[in-house]
């Protein structure tokens, strides 16, 4: 299991004038906000939620009960772990965390096409972001390349324990590049 550190918000600005403060989210996984979660800042200092609103998207720290308090806060990262999300978050069927899906293999009917480098979210769908595969580049296809993250469509299969990802009618949208 990997530790690697994770960025998952934002701090904002002041709202109010005791402590309270806006948070923009990196995540999907709105649960890691809860009462008495920690977090890590740049400076490896630790921060605690005393409060959350979601509808407002407002956290309270412990022990920042002032605007003063917090100004010190406003822009920093929040970060967190693999291994933290992995504990705190909950994925339903068929659902990964993009970190798992970094670095798959993906196939179509045997072939590698690449290697994904990154996931880009457009719209109202995910993307992967592949590193074309050697032997197609010198084919003269592009680089890289998107796949939409559609399951049944694109996605047939993810095994993050292989690693390995397979897919259909995705080397025709590589070819068309």
């Amino acid at each position: 299991m990997s530790s690697e550190v994770l960025t998952i918000a934002t701090i904002g600005k002041n709202v109010g004038l005791k402590g309270e403060l806006k948070l923009h989210l990196h995540t999907d996984f709105v649960e890691q906000f809860k009462k008495g979660s920690t977090f890590v800042l740049k400076n490896n200092e630790t921060v605690k939620i005393q409060s959350f609103n979601l509808n407002r998207g407002v956290v309270k720290f412990h022990g920042y009960d002032s605007r003063e308090a917090t100004q010190k806060l406003i822009n920093q990262k929040l970060f967190t772990t693999e291994n933290d999300s992995r504990e705190s978050c909950s994925l339903g069927e068929k659902e990964y965390f993009w970190f798992d899906i970094f670095g798959c293999e993906v196939y179509e009917d045997g072939k590698l096409l690449g290697v994904v480098k990154d996931i880009q979210r457009l719209t109202a769908c995910d993307y992967l972001e592949i590193t074309t595969d050697i032997a197609l580049v010198e084919k003269e296809l592009a680089k890289s390349f998107l796949i939409p993250y559609i399951q049944d469509i694109y996605i047939k299969k993810v095994d993050i324990n292989s690693k390995k990802i397979e897919v259909q009618s995705s080397l025709e949208l590589l070819e068309i590049i």
